[in-house]
């Protein structure tokens, strides 16, 4: 018979309470067990006394006789200096890159490091540059061409502004050609006749 010290889940829904219980390896979880020797709170922050509680002697004795504990209650022994603590392996990251964008993220790396590698080669192997006169930094070059001019300063006037205040001017509306009288000839209306002066 193959003893296990684990937890055993007690506690509401979202709200888990542990119990520490030696039972058999091929008992359920919550089902029967031996003998319960310790509590684990979760919801209690880390470092309070109550968020993990063990009985000493009882899981001295129980360890004496083969019982195995999981590796959350190995955890909690070798915190409680009851075990040798163990170093933990890192938790596996879901977040990281998978195994052929792993190989791909090699490659580039190799590769930026074999063009850096290159460039350091070619700045070695590259003169250095010939060395500038101060002379030639401090004064500025001149063309010879280019005549020298005295500097023209540009102001503006403002304009002078009258003592006198602003006289409005009326606006003369534009002159209307004067239209010629129009002269209608008489028409003789029917049953008249024209006179002839003649007569």
């Amino acid at each position: 018979m193959a003893l296990k010290i684990r937890l055993a889940r007690g506690g509401a829904k979202k709200r888990p309470f542990y119990r520490i219980v030696v039972a058999e390896s091929s008992s359920p979880r919550d089902g029967r067990f031996i003998e319960k020797v310790g509590t684990y709170n979760p919801l209690l922050p880390h470092g309070h006394a109550d968020r993990t509680v063990l009985d000493h002697d009882r899981i001295k004795y129980w360890l004496s006789v083969g019982a195995q504990p999981t590796d959350r209650v190995e955890l909690f022994l070798g915190n409680a200096g009851i075990v040798e603590k163990k170093d933990r392996a890192p938790d596996p990251k879901k977040s990281a890159p998978k195994k052929r964008a792993q190989e791909r993220q090699k490659a580039e790396q190799e590769a930026l490091a074999a063009l850096k590698k290159a460039e350091e080669t070619a700045a070695e192997v590259a003169p250095a540059p010939a060395p500038v006169e101060e002379a030639a930094i401090n004064e500025p070059e001149v063309p010879a061409s280019v005549p020298e001019e005295a500097p023209v300063s540009v102001e503006k006037e403002t304009p002078a502004i009258p003592d006198e205040t602003p006289v409005a001017v009326e606006k003369e509306a534009p002159a209307i050609p004067e239209e010629a009288p129009v002269v209608e000839e008489a028409t003789p209306t029917p049953g008249e006749e024209k006179a002839s002066p003649a007569e």
